[in-house]
């Protein structure tokens, strides 16, 4: 079993596997302007890929955008949606009026528990 083990190699190090008979697919590099800090970075996608119109800046977070030879590629914001709130969700549930009421209901129970308690410890 000695004469078998793998000795001097470091898992992970490098792949014991050859590349024969691969064929790798075509590669095309594609810029990204950021909007912010105007940082161009480079990123490569496969030939036939679909691109997206824009990227995150590795530097800022801001969106970078694609750029086609000299011009730079717009990007459509139309579609995106607001992210609702919490607010937003209840008011598609309730109205002011119904919300008041509640309101109303939860402090009256409140208050009638404070003064039970209140009691309590006066007797006691």
């Amino acid at each position: 079993m000695a004469d078998r083990s793998l000795r001097g190699i470091r898992l992970g190090a490098s792949s014991l596997q050859s590349e024969e008979g691969v064929v790798f697919h075509e590669r095309a590099n594609h810029t990204y302007v950021c909007t912010q800090c105007g940082r161009e970075t480079v990123m490569t996608f496969a030939a036939d890929a679909e691109l997206p119109e824009a990227w995150e800046c590795r530097t800022c977070g801001a969106e970078a955008v694609r750029r086609d030879g000299d011009t730079v590629v717009e990007v459509d914001h139309s579609g995106d949606k607001a992210p609702r709130t919490h607010w937003d969700m209840l008011m598609e549930r309730r109205t002011i009026p119904e919300l008041e009421e509640l309101l109303e209901e939860r402090l009256t129970l409140l208050r009638s528990r404070r003064g039970a308690q209140d009691g309590a410890r006066l007797s006691a």
